[in-house]
């Protein structure tokens, strides 16, 4: 499964909202609100998140196993 949890992080760390995200980057409520309930965003939008943010993939998702 794969967990957003990094992404809320990343945001904290680099002093960003998601209101920031989408009035000022242009970023999708929609996609924010797929991400908080864990369904599937493409690598596009994983790119455009990395170049916002400046980090890297890991900073925005991560695999957790199913138990």
């Amino acid at each position: 499964m794969i967990s957003y949890a990094p992404f809320y992080k990343t945001l904290l760390s680099k002093g960003i909202t998601e209101y920031q995200l989408i009035f000022r980057h242009g970023f999708s409520a929609n996609i924010l609100h797929r991400m908080k309930h864990g369904e599937a965003i493409s690598t596009k939008t994983l790119d455009t998140l990395c170049f916002i943010l400046n980090c890297q993939v890991g900073e925005i998702l991560e695999y957790v196993a199913e138990t």
